[in-house]
């Protein structure tokens, strides 16, 4: 663990900021007794990064709460997704930061063991319940037995495809390929070069975007290499031919296959949504995204490509957690509006809005919930959906980010660029646990 960052997010005290509205008196006459009332505000931060459906959504969801609790002052702020965990850390270290703070679910073991956070409260969030209520995918943040955090929604990942480009080539445009092989011969005839520039992908290729989460865990488990030993302390992506194998098949498609290019179109997204790529995965936060940017692309949904009989997707989610400056008053405060964030209906308001799903698997069949097909399809994965143990999902991402691009760039070996990933990701294992 990176002892710079450890220190940057030690717990700060923050000072209790209270709002006094009292009645006015008049300038004119002094004379008798006025009675002066003081109605207590308690005021908390909630934080999270911009992303414009859901500042425009909590802005709302805000102004509901605050309706039925009067005396209770929610202030939002956000920051670029770039800075926003870098903002986070200085801000409870200096003490001036946010009760409640909306993070990625990769980065909560690094923020509990700086002790930026504080467990849920038991008697209002028991394991137990949570467990059983929530989607299983929480788990992956269960430490020592404790929840930290609350999700309002998670996310799975499929296939999109552009039916019109699909037709353009001869392909069945209601027909979107469901193993692998079909996804590689359907993305390679609709792939679209002039004079050896890509004008069309077949199917996007962005490492930073959701390229490093279809690996793992879907491409290796579908591959049959397990990820992870089961108490997440070894990495073996690299422990069989298998997990080499997968691998291989990734940077493949634009080594071999040429399907696809890094940062084409601006990224992946951009790309897809302008109708300029036939086949993407993403997660079903995207959908609210196209659908405001494109109203009139002509897309469809699947199920991720299956591969040796395995139908895999890959859960995730940003998820809430109260920071261990709130105490007191604010701790209170901080408790019931997260329970508020968590209720059946804010949940169902959050999948209207954004595309996300549920976190409450009693909603997941909820007839209201599957009205969108698109949404359906998302749905419909939570079952096969795995999560991936994150110690620093950043650091993380980018060793396999640099493995695919020592192969792609510098026409390194692909084996030993995975072991050289492997290695890293390793040291950042072993240091966690150590400690």
């Amino acid at each position: 663990m990176n002892k710079r960052f450890l220190s940057i997010l030690l717990t700060g005290v923050m000072t209790a900021s209270m709002a006094l509205t009292g009645c006015g008196s008049s300038s004119k006459d002094t004379s008798g007794s006025k009675s002066k009332t003081e109605d207590k505000v308690v005021t908390i931060e909630y934080w999270q990064y911009f992303y414009e459906p859901k500042i425009k959504l909590m802005d709302k969801l805000i102004e509901d709460f605050q309706k039925q609790n009067p005396n209770i002052k929610v202030v939002q702020k956000h920051f670029p997704y770039d800075s926003y965990q870098q903002k986070v850390s200085a801000a409870i270290s200096s003490g001036t930061g946010p009760d409640i703070v909306n993070l990625y679910y990769g980065w909560v073991p690094k923020f509990v063991k700086a002790k930026a956070l504080q467990p849920l409260p038991e008697k209002d969030f028991p394991v137990d319940t949570m467990e059983k209520e929530f989607a299983p995918m929480i788990k992956v943040n269960k430490i020592d037995g404790k929840y930290y955090t609350v999700p309002t929604a998670v996310r799975t990942m499929a296939l999109f495809w552009n039916k019109d480009i699909f037709k353009a080539n001869g392909l069945d445009p209601e027909k979107p390929p469901t193993n692998l092989d079909e996804l590689v011969q359907m993305a390679k005839k609709c792939t679209l070069r002039k004079d050896g520039k890509l004008e069309i992908e077949g199917l996007t290729f962005q490492p930073t975007g959701q390229l490093h989460s279809w690996f793992r865990p879907i491409l290796l488990t579908q591959f049959g290499q397990q990820p992870l030993s089961d108490d997440n302390k070894k990495v073996l992506w690299n422990a069989s031919e298998n997990g080499y194998k997968a691998f291989e098949f990734l940077v493949d498609l634009v080594r071999k296959e040429k399907v696809g290019e890094n940062n084409f179109f601006t990224d992946d997204s951009t790309a897809f949504i302008n109708g300029k790529a036939a086949l993407h995965i993403d997660g079903s936060y995207r959908l609210s995204g196209i659908d405001k940017q494109a109203p009139n692309l002509n897309y469809g949904v699947a199920p991720l490509p299956a591969h040796n009989g395995k139908q895999v997707s890959f859960g995730s989610f940003w998820t809430n957690g109260i920071t261990k400056t709130a105490k007191g008053e604010k701790l209170d405060a901080s408790v019931k509006f997260l329970n508020f964030l968590t209720s059946p209906e804010v949940m169902k308001e959050w999948t209207k809005e954004t595309g996300e799903i549920a976190a409450r698997m009693s909603l997941v069949n909820d007839p209201e919930m599957s009205k969108d097909p698109k949404l359906a399809v998302f749905i419909k994965q939570l079952p096969v959906a795995e999560s991936y143990f994150y110690v620093d999902e950043g650091a993380d991402r980018k060793a396999l980010i640099d493995a695919i691009d020592h192969v792609l760039l510098n026409n390194e070996d692909p084996r030993k660029a995975l072991d050289e990933a492997v290695n890293t990701v390793q040291k950042i294992l072993d240091e966690y646990w150590k400690e």
